[in-house]
């Protein structure tokens, strides 16, 4: 019997022969000539079965699994597939060269200079036909431009001074010097415009490759956050700063060391941000490397060459330096030397050959009793002095500010004393009598001191009253005058002029609009009144000094700039770390006693009128009539519009002041309402009223020509001293930021 081969009828029949003993044994293919007949049909079998026939598999219980071959061959196939730049219409390169293979065909900038809006700080020179079939393309130039994230965000003003100080850092205006001073006034953003000039050279060149790998930023020590933050900020996360604001000698080191051993065309942490205190301690370990580029914020700290701090920085191996500073020394000519000499080292010679050939003709040239050779010889040597540092030093005023900011009041108050400071005041001129020993030809330290006693007084007879306690000299007897039961525990705003005027503008200003108020002194005495009197009216308030810690400073300062933070009142004294400060939060400030130094008196009121302020602007100067104060602020005011030299600290009052004005100090003019109005004889006022514009050339104005208005009562538009003027004011001027531009009347 025949039977089927196929494997199925294999199967069942071997099913059924398990059952079926008799049929147990297999089935035997048959023999001779039948069985090589089947073979042949067999196989005739085989050669005609159709190719889409597949054989039956084997049922099991195991998983189907894909094969693994064919898996990879699958993500092979997707892989392979060339990289696509995910920007609309790009049509760049499409990145299909490996890495470490060296790109052919003509080097390309970082950045398109071609882009609109682009700020190309290098553009290579124009080549013909002929040349640029010579020229070598793996050495041809490119365009250097700044990054578009950052050129965006530049104002006209802010593009002009990035592309001045790039061509200065890379000997373009000074050939062999890589310096320059960037002393824009405060608020028109030299902060960013160096963190651009940092970003670019830092990642491009001229020569397809960054010019500098690391970059150090020194500033005081209240700033070095501030930094950090703004590099952050305008940034964006592309770059990693290393700031360093505290922390043991030996965590200080292992980080200054890492930063040094850095190398390569893309360093982790290629920006130091750092103090000068931290810097000075610290410097041995920056000097055994090298940086590219060293930034000094507030430069103006380095104006003498004999301190420590100027001498560290002056020996970091750096070619490229940039000083910053706001209120660069005008003409103190050896003090402006050393900054210069800082930056561009030689570019005015040695200091002897400074002094000899510029500083002796031209301080002869400005005496009174010079001749007119002298006179001569001293203009020819200022102009040439000023042509050499003109190349590598870019000022700004804050006039560009009009077109962004909203407009700024700044006034001068003048207030009465109260009967207990006049009394004290003249006691302390009879007994002291710094007038007799001046009269003596001495300048003594009691003379230095008695300024300060008598512009503490100023500010509130509390200030003096340990040494009334005491009976220091001058104050003998004065114990008598304060009130039965006086007490220092508590603040009377009642016994001093300017304490009972701010008084008033604190609780009007808080009753009748949402205004944020700082207020600024010179000493942190009167500081404690002020928390004092804060307390009393339950006012929440900020304070900065010199106690708190570089971290807790910027994060108050982050608190007050917020909209939504509770405190009305910052208060700060500017020699403790105010510099630099960024208060918009505040719209309103208040000066409570004048510096020497009226770049200190710029540098402060400078907090809140700067980029980001959104409301007007109020700065009121307080000055008691007819004291020191009123004489401090005249020397201010002469010193700014003659573009005199400008005093330090009280210590340098004796090199800048002869006998003659020292005597005039020590006076009290009880009678006036403002001894300097009186002093420079307006014109334009009739009974201490403005009645017309100052006569055009009129000499007897300038002194005062910043200032557009003086008013009394009837003057006076700013309805908070309105409400102060019957307490304690007795006069004003007041002057409105770009008045031509605003359209204020």
């Amino acid at each position: 019997q025949r039977r089927s081969l196929a494997p199925s009828q294999l199967a069942k029949r071997k099913a059924g022969d398990e059952d079926d003993e008799d049929e147990e044994e297999d089935w035997q293919p048959p023999t001779g000539r039948k069985r090589q007949k089947a073979a042949s049909e067999t196989q005739s079998a085989e050669c005609y079965r159709s190719p889409f026939r597949k054989p039956l598999a084997q049922l099991t219980n195991r998983p189907h699994c894909l094969d693994s071959s064919q898996h990879e061959a699958f993500i092979r196939s997707i892989l392979s597939k060339p990289f696509k730049v995910p920007i609309p219409n790009y049509k760049g390169p499409l990145g299909l060269r490996s890495l470490g293979v060296k790109r052919a065909g003509v080097r390309s900038p970082l950045h398109d200079p071609f882009e609109e809006g682009a700020l190309v700080l290098y553009e290579p020179p124009a080549l013909s036909a002929h040349d640029q079939l010579k020229i070598d393309k793996d050495k041809a130039p490119v365009h250097v431009v700044v990054d578009p994230v950052l050129s965006r965000v530049l104002r006209p003003h802010q593009r002009e001074g990035v592309k001045f100080l790039w061509d200065c850092v890379t000997s373009r205006r000074i050939p062999g010097s890589h310096g320059c001073i960037m002393a824009d006034e405060m608020g028109l953003g030299k902060t960013l415009q160096c963190i651009t000039l940092m970003w670019t050279l830092l990642r491009q060149s001229p020569d397809c490759k960054p010019e500098i790998e690391k970059a150090v930023v020194v500033s005081p020590s209240s700033l070095v956050r501030n930094w950090y933050n703004e590099v952050e900020k305008w940034l964006g996360g592309r770059i990693q700063p290393l700031a360093i604001d505290g922390g043991s000698k030996e965590e200080i080191d292992r980080k200054l060391v890492g930063f040094m051993n850095q190398r390569g065309l893309r360093v982790p942490s290629p920006i130091l941000i750092i103090s000068y205190e931290t810097f000075r301690l610290h410097a041995e370990v920056l000097q055994k490397g090298s940086v590219g580029l060293v930034i000094c914020d507030e430069g103006h700290r380095l104006k003498n060459s004999e301190n420590q701090t100027y001498q560290a920085l002056n020996s970091l191996n750096t070619p490229r330096r940039v000083l910053i500073s706001g209120t660069p020394i005008q003409n103190d000519l050896l003090e402006y030397f050393s900054l210069v000499h800082f930056v561009n080292s030689g570019i005015l010679g040695t200091a002897q050959e400074f002094k000899r050939h510029f500083e002796m003709p031209i301080l002869k040239g400005r005496d009174a009793d010079a001749s007119e050779a002298e006179r001569h010889k001293g203009e020819e040597r200022l102009k040439e002095l000023i042509s050499i540092v003109n190349r590598c030093l870019i000022r700004r005023t804050s006039d560009i500010l009009s077109k962004y900011l909203p407009v700024k009041i700044e006034q001068v108050v003048c207030c009465r004393l109260t009967p207990l400071q006049t009394e004290l005041y003249k006691n302390f001129l009879k007994q002291a009598k710094p007038v007799e020993e001046l009269k003596e030809g001495k300048i003594s330290v009691s003379s230095l001191s008695s300024i300060t006693s008598l512009k503490k007084l100023c500010n509130h007879p509390a200030l003096i009253y340990d040494k009334c306690v005491e009976e220091e000299e001058g104050f003998m007897g004065a114990l008598d005058l304060f009130p039965a039961g006086y007490s220092t525990k508590s603040v009377e705003p009642q016994l001093s002029g300017k304490m009972l005027v701010l008084d008033y503008i604190l609780a009007v200003t808080k009753s009748t609009s949402n205004d944020k108020v700082v207020l600024v002194s010179n000493y942190t005495q009167t500081l404690d009144l002020f928390e004092k009197l804060c307390r009393n009216r339950r006012y929440l308030y900020v304070r900065l000094d010199g106690t708190m810690s570089i971290k807790k400073r910027a994060k108050i300062v982050e608190r007050f700039n917020s909209p939504s933070s509770p405190e009305f009142i910052f208060m700060f004294c500017f020699k403790a770390g105010g510099c630099g400060l960024n208060l918009i939060g505040a719209n309103r400030l208040v000066m409570f006693d004048p510096d020497w130094n009226p770049a200190n008196d710029e540098q402060a009121m400078a907090r809140v009128w700067r980029d980001g302020q959104k409301k007007m602007c109020y700065i009121y100067r307080l000055l008691s009539t007819g004291t020191i104060e009123e004489k401090i602020f005249q020397r201010q005011t002469h010193k700014k519009a003659l573009s005199s030299c400008v005093v330090d600290e009280e210590q340098d009052v004796e090199r800048h002041f002869s006998l003659g004005e020292l005597k005039e100090l020590f006076t009290l003019n009880e009678t006036t309402t403002s001894d300097t109005h009186d002093k420079i004889k307006c014109r334009r006022c009739v009974n201490g009223h403005q009645v017309r514009p100052p006569p055009e050339g009129s000499d007897c104005t300038s002194d005062l020509s910043q200032w557009q208005h003086c008013a009394d009562r009837r003057g006076l538009q700013d309805s908070v001293l309105k409400a102060a003027w019957d307490a304690a004011v007795t006069f004003t001027f007041h002057h409105h930021s770009h008045e031509e531009q605003r359209g204020i009347p």
